[in-house]
């Protein structure tokens, strides 16, 4: 059955008032509880929607993207390209009985669509057929078990795109807790993140990644991070062997990247190398650790000058003195300055390959994924840190013979194997990343002192109830 409304009055006022109350409940679904399927049945009416996973065909840009329409702020919205035959998905992170789906259009709203529900995100069930939208607040009824909830439009109402301001799913489910109330109210989160700062420590034209247990197989690469890494190592390896050139002792981690040449004499980075672990997306609080033994390469060694400047990774390109977001290394940097490169890596893990050979022995594809418009793609549903790789080296002057040994300027990647202690990293992100810090190596917000630390002057981990009170203190 459909109802629409074109008044705040009625049935109107009801769904969004249920959606301004549910909005107090906790609606964030842990990444990793998307891969469940069990059913769930308790309350109906229950609001499942708000804070769910979503992907669209289009968004008209990144502040328009999916996530917008569940968000429950109706000063927020999804907007798709001016095209009729545009979608939009939410997944509900499990099956449910669903009993009704609510639409809040924007002015650009659908006059010809379909409501489609799917429990495995392939074959797809056609709830509702809608010939005649008039946009406003519309309201289905369906009875439907599903995890997977898609409104597929076949005509617009005006000469825009699709424009929602709320997609609402409710059905039989569990109501969350209502949320723990900010404990530092009054700090501006203006970052989520932590440093691991490693030094040089070794050459070598080895690569376990990409040409595991074949030493002299890859193009010469500089190491920082675990000293052991070879054409051998293996995360076991990592853990048994923990010396590291990286200022936290239970970072065990490898991390790679072509070496850079001045003259075809390789050019050892002198001061500390910045690793940022960040949030990739916007909902910072929902970034979880990498999981124990990760893999991966980000950065595209034969990309064009286009693809690399274009790259979802790439943050300023190359740079040095006042030259920055240069696609190609300098012809000349001012002297006594560095040549600095920063890039990001994919931050969204499909939560079941480790590496990427076991991603592609399983037809997969790749186990890591960028996000999209501020949120990791249904594909990719669990985000974890995003690297971002700050390396400098001590050239500068005339630059007509710097290069990478890799190829063109433009071939900049970089390899990470995770062997972090599980716990150091569990705390730094949760405390960090998740707690909208900027933190140095030790967990350490300068400029926040009263939220604590993760780890004393020792680098020993501050027991929890004590960093909390330390925090609040």
């Amino acid at each position: 059955m459909r109802t629409a409304l074109r008044t705040p009055s009625g049935l109107r006022s009801r769904v969004l008032a249920g959606a301004l109350a549910t909005a107090l409940l906790a609606s964030a679904l842990s990444a990793a509880a998307t891969l469940g399927a069990a059913t769930a049945v308790a309350e109906p009416n229950t609001l499942l929607s708000q804070g769910a996973l979503t992907a669209a065909s289009s968004s008209e840009s990144g502040g328009l993207g999916p996530r917008f329409a569940v968000d429950g702020d109706r000063t927020t919205r999804w907007a798709s390209a001016p095209t009729d035959d545009e979608w939009i998905r939410v997944d509900l992170g499990r099956s449910y009985a669903l009993d009704h789906i609510a639409l809040d259009w924007e002015a650009a709203y659908g006059a010809a669509f379909t409501l489609q529900v799917s429990s495995d995100g392939d074959s797809w069930t056609t709830v509702v057929t809608e010939s005649a939208g008039t946009g406003g607040t519309e309201v289905y009824d369906v009875t439907v078990t599903g995890r997977y909830v898609q409104l597929v439009g076949t005509a617009r109402g005006t000469g825009y795109g699709y424009s929602l301001l709320e997609l609402q799913v409710f059905g039989d489910g569990e109501p969350g807790s209502p949320e723990d109330p900010p404990p530092f109210p009054d700090d501006e989160v203006t970052h989520h993140e932590f440093q691991a700062n490693c030094t040089f420590s070794h050459f070598l034209p080895d690569d376990s990644i990409v040409y595991p247990g074949q030493p002299g197989r890859s193009h010469l690469h500089t190491f920082i991070g675990n000293r052991s890494t070879d054409a051998f190592t293996t995360p076991a390896s990592l853990l048994a062997n923990p010396e590291s050139t990286c200022t936290v002792p239970q970072d065990q981690s490898a991390y790679w990247f072509p070496t850079l040449t001045e003259g075809g004499v390789p050019v050892e980075p002198n001061i500390p190398m910045t690793v940022y672990y960040k949030s990739g997306i916007d909902d910072y609080a929902d970034v979880v650790p990498f999981p124990e033994g990760l893999q991966f390469v980000a950065g595209d060694m034969m990309a064009t000058v286009d693809e690399f400047r274009t790259a979802p990774g790439a943050v300023e390109g190359w740079e040095c003195g006042d030259i920055s977001k240069s696609w190609d290394i300098p012809a000349s940097c001012p002297e006594g300055t560095q040549l600095n490169i920063r890039y990001q890596a994919p931050s969204c893990w499909d939560g079941m390959h480790l590496t990427p050979e076991e991603s592609a022995h399983m037809g997969h594809g790749s186990h890591m994924a960028y996000p999209v418009a501020g949120q990791c793609p249904l594909s990719h549903p669990v985000a974890v840190p995003m690297l971002e790789f700050k390396i400098a080296w001590p050239v500068s002057g005339d630059m007509s013979d710097v290069a990478l040994v890799s190829g063109s300027d433009q071939s900049w990647h970089y390899d990470f194997v995770n062997a972090w202690d599980p716990e150091v990293l569990r705390r730094l992100v949760e405390h960090c990343i998740n707690g909208g810090l900027q933190c140095d190596p030790r967990g350490y917000d300068l400029y926040k002192p009263h939220r604590g630390t993760v780890l004393d002057e020792n680098y020993e981990l501050v027991p929890e109830p004590t960093a909390r009170e330390g925090a609040r203190s």
